[in-house]
Order: structure tokens, then C-alpha cells, then sequence
């Protein structure tokens, strides 16, 4: 292949905590079905707070991977967790920009790709992009996995005037600005009204069909016995804001106390919620320690492995995230399980459950509709009943077709 491009992504493996590695993984992997050679332009790994050297294996051994100088301003130029805000602006890892310009250059020189590509979190991936779009006049695709300026982010006046510059910069140079969810893209579309809206595309998330056919054929090499208690599982980080699962634990409770659930028949997995102490805490104030179990992360693989072992999937994504859909949301699809929605109605991630047809949520504030939707739901787990993603929605949701959008978006960008 003679085309190329050049991928800046500060979250990759063996960086952990974040889905946002997936994404550039699965590109980096998939890229070249559709005749484009990718190149990762990433960052130290001592700048990860979080590390899983077991995902290194998932990149393929002949992608050329650059991890210059960076560091964490926080870890490596705090003191006892504090440290000079003028150090981190744009974010906490400001000083990857002084070793990634020079490493970039020696790739554009060395590889000679065609397009730049970047993505958001962390901004400095989108500054370093910027200006080795504005040296080397590369075509650059600009990544939003989250909007930039949001109403309750940045907090910081000189951090928000700061992301409103990066951003105004990357949307004015870059050739295509790409959004994981049409909501997002409404709202810079309205921020940026002298813009052309052609500029603004859509690539979703989605899942690995790699992965998951290896955890498929390990599963029906090595059955497991069914378990009698029927399995509910959220896999990922809650929020007291958002995503709080104290309305959940409380129609739990209120189950209970109903003699409508019990330890014996039903068990509940919250599965790397974040701040697990906290968490545990709520779940023992609403005496349901005897089903719910608040377990730490477990690498990537298995935590694919527990989606699909599972009787039913949970998912938390309330009013302060209607602009955003978790990336889970598409490995739950092909999971081919049932999963309920506690969420907003307004929000994106409620559209994106009901163009599948999961028609069965429940607000996740709210103990009593959440009580009611899962005496709907577990029945429904346990007869065989309950709603599964349709196979044309899990086939648009597989990262192979999200990779296609991509390349054909790279074709057009050097056309």
C-alpha cells in the first residue's frame, strides 16, 4: 500500500481506564482492509496513570508505533496531587506536544504519509495535529469523541478560553471534523454557523468482531454450567451525576422488600464502577450487599467475556451525558443480549436503544419506573423473552465498517 496516514492518539495500549483506546486500536488493525497503511503517534507510556500491558498484544506487529517524550504534570511535576495550572493547559499532558512535533515531522519525512488524523480527549492530540497540519500542509481529520467545550467543562476561564481556541483552530483547519454521536455533531454545526456543515460527519463507535469470536469459540470449547441466579451486569465507571446508581439500588430495595427478588435468584455485577469504596457504600446502605457485588476492572478481553456470560446488561447514562453514547452500548449489541436502559428519554444514548428496538428503559433517577421495568426485565431474561439486538444493527456497529467510513473519508480528504 502507498497510502498512509498518520494517527495522534494519546490513548492507546498499554494506556487503561479509557474506551477511547478502542477506537484508535480498532483503526490502527482495520485500516488496511481498505487500502490505507496507518502509523500511531502516541505518548510515553509513563504518562498513563493507568496501564494493561496484556493489550499490547492487540496491536498488530507490524504497525509502526512512535511513543515520544511525555509526561503527567499532576504525577511527574506536583506536589502531593497539586500542581501550577499553567503546567497543564491544555490538559495535564501538555509536554507530549514537545516531544511528539519532532517525532511527527521525522514520520511525515520518513513515511511520507497523506492525511493526518486526531483525537479528542486528550486536546493536546488535536494541538499537536494542528501544527504539524500548519508545517507540512497535510489534510487533517479532526476526531471528537466528546465535544471540546461543554456547559460544565472546562471549569477554569483561561481552560475554557484555552479549549475555545484549540477548537475554533481545529474546526477551521482541519478538512473533516468527526463526532461519534449526531447530536454532538448538531451542536458544533450551530456553534459554528460559518462553517460548512459538509465539514461535519458522524463515525459511531462500535465493537471488535475479532474479539469477540475468540471469546466465542473459547465459550463453546469450554462450556459452564448455567447458573440458577439470573445475572445483571454493568461493566464500566458511574457518576454520582449521570450516572448514579442510587435509584437503582433503592428499586432493588424496594424488590426485596416486596419478596419480589432475592440473593437466591437474581444477582447483580457492577463491574469496575470507578470509585469502588463510594460505591459499595451506597449499595450497603440499601441492604442489598446480599445481591449486588462491586467488583475492580479486569482487562479488556474479560470484561467482553463477562458481557457475554451474563443473563442481562445494564446500562447508566443520565441527562448531563444526552450528547454522548457510551462505547459499550455496541459491544452490548453484539453481545446479542437483553439490556435496560436507565437514561434520559431526551438523551442520545435512549434514540440509539430505541433505533434498535430496545423499547423497554426506564428514567435512572427515578426508583419506581426503574422497579417496574425490571419486573418486566427479568422475567423476560429468564424465559427466553426478552429483546436482543437484530443482526442488522450489530452488523453496522462493527468497527470493520466503521474503519470503512474512515478510509473512504481519507480518500477524499487527498483527493
Amino acid at each position: 500500500m502507498n497510502k498512509r496516514a498518520l494517527l495522534i492518539a494519546f490513548h492507546f495500549p498499554p494506556q487503561a481506564g479509557s474506551s477511547g483506546i478502542q477506537r484508535t486500536l480498532s483503526f490502527s488493525r482495520l485500516l488496511g482492509r481498505h487500502g490505507w497503511e496507518p502509523m500511531v503517534l502516541s505518548a510515553h507510556p509513563r504518562a498513563y496513570g493507568v496501564k494493561n500491558s496484556s493489550q499490547l498484544a492487540a496491536i498488530p506487529p507490524e504497525l509502526v508505533v512512535k511513543r515520544p517524550f511525555a509526561l503527567d504534570t499532576k504525577v511527574h511535576l506536583g506536589w502531593k496531587g497539586r500542581y501550577v495550572e499553567a503546567l497543564a493547559m491544555p490538559d495535564r499532558y501538555v509536554s507530549w506536544w514537545f516531544g511528539a512535533m519532532p517525532a511527527g515531522l521525522s514520520m511525515i519525512r520518513r513515511y511520507k504519509p497523506q492525511v493526518l488524523w486526531s483525537t479528542f480527549p486528550v486536546a493536546t492530540a488535536h494541538l499537536i495535529a494542528l501544527g504539524l497540519h500548519r508545517l507540512t500542509g497535510l489534510p487533517w481529520i479532526a476526531d471528537f469523541r466528546d465535544p471540546m467545550l461543554q456547559p460544565s467543562h472546562p471549569t477554569s476561564k483561561r481552560l475554557r478560553a484555552i479549549y475555545g481556541w484549540i477548537e475554533r483552530q481545529t474546526i477551521t483547519r482541519c478538512r473533516f471534523a468527526v463526532f461519534t454521536t449526531h447530536s454532538a455533531l448538531r451542536s458544533y454545526r450551530e456553534r459554528f454557523p460559518d462553517v460548512d456543515p459538509a465539514k461535519f460527519l458522524v463515525i459511531e463507535n462500535g465493537y471488535d468482531e475479532e474479539e469477540f469470536g475468540r471469546l466465542l469459540e473459547a465459550a463453546a470449547a469450554n462450556p459452564v454450567a448455567r447458573s440458577p441466579r439470573t445475572t445483571l451486569l454493568h461493566s464500566g465507571v458511574l457518576y454520582d451525576a449521570g450516572r448514579n446508581p442510587e435509584s437503582f439500588l433503592a428499586a432493588l430495595a424496594a424488590l426485596k422488600a416486596a419478596g419480589k427478588i432475592d440473593a437466591a435468584t437474581l444477582r447483580v455485577v457492577l463491574r469496575a464502577p470507578g470509585n469502588i469504596p463510594a460505591t459499595q457504600a451506597k449499595v450497603d446502605r440499601h441492604g442489598v450487599g446480599d445481591i449486588v457485588e462491586v467488583l475492580p476492572p479486569v482487562p479488556y478481553r474479560d470484561a467482553l467475556g463477562e458481557m457475554l456470560a451474563a443473563d442481562g446488561l445494564l446500562l447508566f447514562q443520565g441527562t448531563p451525558f444526552n450528547n454522548q453514547i457510551p462505547a459499550k452500548v455496541y459491544e452490548y449489541f453484539r453481545t446479542r443480549k437483553p439490556i435496560l436502559g436507565l437514561v434520559d428519554p431526551a438523551g442520545e444514548t435512549a434514540q440509539v436503544l430505541r433505533g434498535a428496538g430496545f423499547t423497554l428503559t426506564a428514567q435512572v433517577d427515578n426508583p419506581g419506573e426503574i422497579g417496574a421495568a425490571l419486573e418486566r426485565f427479568i422475567p423476560g431474561l429468564r424465559d427466553g423473552s426478552a429483546y436482543i439486538a437484530p443482526d442488522e444493527v450489530i452488523a453496522q456497529a462493527a468497527r470493520a465498517h466503521k474503519a470503512a467510513e474512515l478510509a473512504r473519508l481519507f480518500d477524499e480528504a487527498v483527493r
